[in-house]
């Protein structure tokens, strides 16, 4: 495999930049905004998981005494 050189490298660089599609500013709103509500769909979910569990667990516990 023949090397290349640093100039050629950048220039290659530079080519496969130039075929990315990035993103409209309204793709990235929506894209932030659906993160943000899924992060706070899994925080709830989790909270009420673990309240389910501690209120078990407390009920199991306190039936052995």
């Amino acid at each position: 495999m023949a090397k290349t050189t640093p100039l050629e490298f950048l220039q290659q660089v530079r080519t496969e930049a130039s075929k990315v599609t990035w993103p409209t500013r309204r793709e990235t709103a929506i894209t932030t905004t659906m993160v943000f509500i899924m992060a706070t769909l899994a925080a709830v979910f989790f909270l009420l998981a673990d309240m389910l569990m501690h209120w078990g667990v407390g009920l199991l516990l306190g039936l052995a005494s």
